[in-house]
């Protein structure tokens, strides 16, 4: 991987890894005020400092919901014969929350920073609650946990960096990863950090790797209007520089970046239009959790955000990408 000067490219990393704690204690505190369960997440995101803005919480929700509604399609289409990759999955609790409702793949693998993942395990590591789901769900006989890795039957965490894409792969494969079985791919404010040139490689690798796939991806859009320059303005005052933003100018160059990388089909909806498809009776619980002062902040913000999807399809999966409003609206 080409770098520019070695510490500029320290600090633009060390501030994309600040960007996994921001996330997580915003899901904590949305968790914390009832907007969906997680028991797990309190183990690895502090508390909320300060209350966030009702506009937040709800844009974590749309987030969350959007990509779980994808995330379970897939594995409903598979009946779960079929693993995860969680790409800079930061301490994403999707894990557990599968082990809980009965429909964990063959294998959910994570991959982030080492750093991230030596904090990740040291919390499972200490903590029971978090501990426990693995052993109930591991059948082997030796589980491998250490600083920097864990390998059990149903689930794996590695510490790489994803634009070296041959030292990833060459760990995943190490934990069991089968280029053969159905593949989901998930990225979540990922693709952003890296410059288009890594995350077409990373993309056109997925593509070349597994016959029959699902990749989703959940990051900024509409990012060339006014409202798209400061969010990139005050992530440069934080040393956090969007790299990838040129991929995020409108969803049509969202989806086209999937297609020029080897994928098959894609699609791109901005969060305005997951929101308004998402369960009806349950966004209408979650809207009197709390008073919205600041409906066109909410919008504005729903607006700049978007779940992209793309397959490839050997086994004719097609109806987990097409069937959106199918599969967010059961």
């Amino acid at each position: 991987m080409s770098r520019a000067t070695g510490q500029d490219s320290d600090t633009a990393d060390e501030a994309v890894r600040g960007t996994c704690d921001d996330a997580s204690v915003c899901k904590r505190f949305a968790v914390s005020v009832g907007y969906w369960k997680d028991p797990y997440i309190q183990y690895f995101a502090r508390q909320a400092k300060e209350r966030k803005a009702p506009e937040i919480n709800r844009g974590y929700y749309a987030r969350v919901q959007g990509v779980n509604h994808l995330l379970n399609a897939f594995l409903k289409k598979t009946e779960c014969k079929c693993q995860i990759i969680s790409l800079g999955a930061g301490l994403d609790t999707t894990f557990w929350r599968l082990k809980d409702e009965s429909i964990l793949p063959q294998k959910y693998f994570e991959v982030d920073f080492p750093s991230i993942v030596a904090r990740k395990l040291y919390n499972i590591k200490s903590k029971p609650p978090l501990s426990k789901p693995i052993m109930e769900a591991h059948s082997g006989e030796s589980l491998l946990l250490d600083s920097h890795s864990l390998d059990s039957t149903h689930y794996s965490i590695i510490g790489a960096d994803l634009r070296n894409l041959k030292d990833m792969e060459e760990k995943l494969k190490k934990f069991g990863m089968d280029p053969q079985l159905p593949t989901l791919l998930v990225a979540e404010c990922v693709l952003v950090y890296m410059t288009p040139e890594q995350s077409g490689s990373l993309l056109k690798w997925a593509a070349g790797t597994f016959p029959t796939a699902m990749f989703i991806n959940y990051e900024q859009v509409n990012m060339a209007d006014r409202f798209g320059q400061i969010m990139v303005e005050n992530l440069q005052r934080r040393q956090c520089n969007l790299a990838g933003v040129e991929a995020c100018q409108s969803l049509q160059s969202q989806m086209e970046r999937l297609r020029s990388n080897g994928w098959e089909a894609a699609d791109a909806w901005d969060m305005i239009k997951v929101y308004d498809n998402l369960p009806r009776a349950d966004v209408v619980r979650i809207e009197k959790l709390e008073f919205l002062d600041e409906k066109e902040l909410l919008e504005q913000l729903l607006l700049h955000y978007c779940i992209s999807w793309a397959t490839r399809d050997s086994l004719n999966l097609g109806a987990a990408a097409s069937s959106y409003h199918h599969c967010l609206s059961d």
